[in-house]
């Protein structure tokens, strides 16, 4: 099993119209229902901010690279290009 912490620091008052429209595209709908796919969920910080965290966990590594190659993957990256300033990934391997 692999688990993601994405965390999405956004641009100055961009947080919220980022994950609106993550929303809007159903990036996050989408992801869920990929096969291999065992959690996908935002979470916002308590003190507000610009930043947004997305917590993953996938079956193996197979479902996670198939997740990198799906066209929503690639609609990601664009909308990321709009609001986001930086993204940092701890990637945790465990076992079941």
């Amino acid at each position: 099993m692999i688990v993601l912490n994405v965390l999405y620091r956004c641009k100055p008052g961009m947080r919220d119209k980022f994950l609106d429209r993550l929303v809007s595209e159903g990036i996050d709908k989408t992801s869920q229902a990929e096969d291999g796919n065992l959690r996908y969920h935002y979470y916002l910080p308590v003190d507000g901010g610009d930043e947004l965290l997305l917590m993953e966990k996938w079956r193996d590594a197979d479902a996670l690279r198939a997740h990198s190659l799906q066209p929503h993957f690639t609609c990601l990256k664009e909308i990321k290009d709009e609001y986001v300033l930086d993204t940092v990934i701890e990637r945790f391997d465990a076992a079941d």
